[in-house]
């Protein structure tokens, strides 16, 4: 089957298309081309699109509709991580290792054959991780040793979540709660999730429609963020306080 969606001209900053006019099958597909630059990146998020694509593809742009989302204030956290995490003393901190939190997002996974983090992507998002674009939110155990990780970028008061890790049990799950605990302290209302999964569900992300959820995007990328490295902004969070 031909697809036919626009393509984009690498170099420049030519408009994306209306994400009214993405695929609905496959779900969001908006166009191809362009480049990675951090102008064109920053310009997608604000618009509610995304980059995905595999080794030797051309860069494919995303909207889905619907939108997965977690609100800040609400993740859910069941009983039995409750527990396990009041007896956690694993500490979590932020932008402290991007290149191994992305590195290790990007290591191959059981019944993955590859990696959509391609070389191309660790070197733009680590572009925009140095311009305070992009963060990494570390958990690291009692020996030092990273256990889990998630990557994103934040745009004003939006944080648009891009992948996570677990070297330990609950590693990506401690990383998540942290990182949502921060953003909702910060005014950051919704973690972009991108699309649905059962293991996000259980932690209480949930489906909006792509035009609510561009809508805010627009409206919380232009409010005043936290810009810069969030190393010397976030707290020495340890995992136990995560239970509260």
């Amino acid at each position: 089957m031909t697809l036919r969606i626009p393509i984009l001209r690498p170099g420049g900053l030519e408009p994306f298309p209306p994400v009214e006019r993405a695929l609905r099958r496959p779900n969001g597909l908006l166009a191809a081309g362009g480049d990675l630059s951090v102008p064109r990146l920053l310009e997608a998020y604000r618009h509610g699109i995304f980059p995905w694509y595999a080794e030797g593809e051309p860069i494919l742009w995303w909207s889905p509709d619907p939108r997965n989302v977690f609100a800040t204030e609400r993740l859910h956290v069941g009983t039995r991580l409750r527990r396990w995490l009041r007896r956690c003393d694993w500490t979590i901190r932020a932008d402290l290792a991007f290149a191994e939190v992305l590195r290790a997002c990007a290591a191959p996974r059981r019944g993955q054959p590859g990696t959509w983090i391609t070389a191309a992507m660790q070197a733009a998002y680590g572009g925009l991780h140095e311009l305070g674009h992009a963060h990494s939110i570390e958990v690291y155990d009692r020996d030092g040793a990273l256990a889990g990780g998630v990557y994103g970028v934040a745009l004003g008061r939006m944080f648009f979540g891009e992948s996570m890790f677990s070297a330990r049990t609950n590693g990506s799950k401690v990383a998540l709660i942290a990182l949502c605990r921060m953003l909702r302290d910060w005014g950051f209302p919704w973690l972009d999730a991108q699309v649905a999964s059962s293991h996000l569900a259980r932690l209480g992300a949930f489906d909006m429609p792509r035009a609510t959820f561009v809508a805010e995007t627009e409206r919380l990328a232009a409010l005043p963020g936290v810009p810069g490295r969030w190393a010397d902004r976030w707290p020495r969070l340890v995992a136990s306080e995560l239970a509260d």
